[in-house]
C-alpha cells in the first residue's frame, strides 16, 4: 500500500461524505498513515488523526472484522481477471450491498444506511 493509494481513498472519501470539521481520522500505524503527505491532507480537511497504539490489535477490531468478512464473503468467493475488475466488483459489493442492503446485529439487524439515516433525523 503506498501513500499515493492512502491519499486518493481519503479524497474520495472527503468528497463523498464533506464531513464538518474536527472529524477523527483514526487509522493504524502504517508509514502511508504517518507520512508527511498524508498528515498535511488531514489539516487541509481539517481532521485529527488517531493512531492505534503500537502493537494492540484492539485498536483496529472493527476494521478488522469488515476486513475478515469482505474476505470470507466476496473475495474467496470471486474470481478477477485484472486489478480494474477487482476494484469495481469490490466497489459494487461495499457500497451496493454491505452498506445498502446487508443487515448488521452491532447496529440492529438494519444496514448502515438506514442506521445513518436515523442518526441524522434523531441529530436534527
Amino acid at each position: 500500500m503506498t501513500t499515493d493509494l492512502v491519499l486518493g481513498a481519503l479524497d474520495d472519501a472527503y468528497k463523498a461524505k464533506c464531513p464538518k470539521k474536527d472529524l477523527i481520522h483514526h487509522s493504524d500505524r502504517g508509514s502511508q498513515y504517518a507520512s508527511a503527505d498524508y498528515r498535511e491532507r488531514l489539516e487541509t480537511y481539517h481532521m485529527r488523526a488517531s493512531m492505534s497504539r503500537k502493537g494492540n490489535c484492539y485498536d483496529n477490531a472493527c476494521i478488522e472484522s469488515f476486513h475478515s468478512l469482505l474476505k470470507k464473503e466476496f473475495v474467496y468467493c470471486a474470481r478477477f481477471k485484472t486489478k480494474k475488475q477487482a476494484y469495481e466488483e469490490i466497489y459494487q459489493y461495499i457500497e451496493f450491498f454491505y452498506n445498502r442492503k446487508r443487515i448488521h446485529g452491532a447496529l440492529g439487524y438494519i444496514s448502515p444506511v438506514q442506521f445513518a439515516a436515523r442518526f441524522k433525523r434523531k441529530a436534527a
